[in-house]
């Protein structure tokens, strides 16, 4: 079975010799400034991010969808940073994907020409399968062991006793449900991954409120144990399974009660 570790403390999956992230939204800050919010870029953060994250042992860079920001469209900032941010990368890394996601319109018009363009339906490696999450994925990625997705940006929300609340960044990560089946396939994955959005400015959306919808076909199936998934900070802390953190509206927060677990992916 493939190695699958999380990067202390960065938004990257370590998946055998690949580093894994999603949902970069390069040119994110351009929209922000259009609605008033005086902002610099911070493209070149997360650049050296994935520097820091990669260790000697990886060599290749998966970016599992949402490159750029504007849908539709595009922004001079996106134009003007996402070519260089990838020919830059390409000192550190001897080979980079990219899977198509819901942002990534005529995203071929901003790659150097060397990066490896996969189609939204996903792309597998030995036993595990990647896909930004919008749309289902192909017949062979769902066949593989661990099915590892972004889009939802998932967060946990922490509300304290007088309804004031926070988000932190999570994984989120659990099994198909024992017996699930699904016409499109003749097999499903045993497990899944959904990984947090490697851009900061995006915050989270939290996946521990009730009556908030999940994001994409798969999470809004019924072929996920979502109950049973496990939300783990990005230090490494095991909050527990979803199904004892799910909060709604201003109830009392439940997490001063939530186990404290450092824990590995296994």
């Amino acid at each position: 079975m493939t190695d699958i570790q999380p990067v202390y403390g960065i938004p990257a999956l370590k998946v055998g010799n690949c580093l894994v992230i999603g949902d970069l939204h390069i040119g994110v800050e351009s929209h922000l400034r259009a609605k008033g919010f005086h902002l610099v870029s911070h493209t070149s953060d997360m650049h050296d991010a994935i520097i820091e994250a990669a260790d000697e042992d990886i060599d290749r860079l998966i970016v599992i969808g949402d490159v750029k920001d504007s849908v539709p469209g595009s922004t001079k900032q996106e134009y003007a940073e996402i070519p260089d941010f990838f020919e830059s990368l390409f000192e550190r890394f001897g080979m980079i994907d990219v899977v198509r996601g819901n942002h990534d319109t005529s995203i071929e018009e901003f790659l150097p020409g060397r990066v490896k363009i996969r189609p939204a339906t996903g792309m597998r490696i030995d036993d595990v399968g990647f896909v930004h999450g919008h749309t289902w994925p192909s017949e062979d990625v769902m066949s593989c062991d661990t099915l590892v997705m972004a889009h939802n940006h998932p967060a946990v929300m922490f509300r304290d006793g007088v309804g004031r609340q926070m988000t932190e960044p999570c994984w989120f990560r659990g099994r198909f449900r024992d017996g699930a089946s699904d016409d499109r396939y003749p097999s499903l994955p045993s497990r899944f991954i959904v990984i947090p959005a490697f851009n900061r400015m995006l915050g989270g959306s939290p996946v521990n409120v009730i009556d908030e919808a999940l994001l994409g076909p798969i999470l809004n199936s019924d072929l996920l144990d979502l109950d049973n998934a496990r939300l783990y900070l990005l230090d490494g802390i095991d909050l527990g399974r979803r199904g004892d953190l799910m909060i709604r509206g201003r109830d009392r927060s439940r997490w001063k009660d939530a186990p404290q677990r450092r824990a590995k992916y296994s």
